[in-house]
């Protein structure tokens, strides 16, 4: 059986982190609002492979391929054996996730 894998946010970002304060990019004119994910957050995933509650919806697309290697047995070589950083593909509010297998 695989083991469990623990989803933890590690860092995120605003849009001006990304592009400065004068970056002229808005929502509707307004600021772009920051990822509703937490520093310190974390999911728990079996091998059920259904999106964890709370997960938004492009993490776990951007994700989700980490995921099948550590479920199926594979795993990094970086930064060390057992966890890895993955970040959300928004371009403009990334967050980064540090996935790590979970001892059994």
């Amino acid at each position: 059986m695989s083991p469990n894998v623990k989803i933890t946010v590690v860092r995120k970002f605003t849009t001006e982190d990304v592009f400065g304060p004068d970056h002229g990019i808005t929502w509707n004119g307004n600021p772009i609002p920051v990822c509703g994910h937490e520093v310190g957050e974390e999911f728990i995933m079996d091998h059920h492979l259904d999106r964890p509650e709370g997960l938004c919806g492009r993490a776990w697309q951007d994700l989700y391929t980490t995921l099948m290697v550590y479920f199926n047995d594979g795993d990094y070589e970086f930064p060390a054996p057992g966890y890895t950083y993955q970040p959300c593909g928004d371009g403009l509010k990334p967050v980064v996730f540090k996935i790590e297998k979970m001892k059994e």
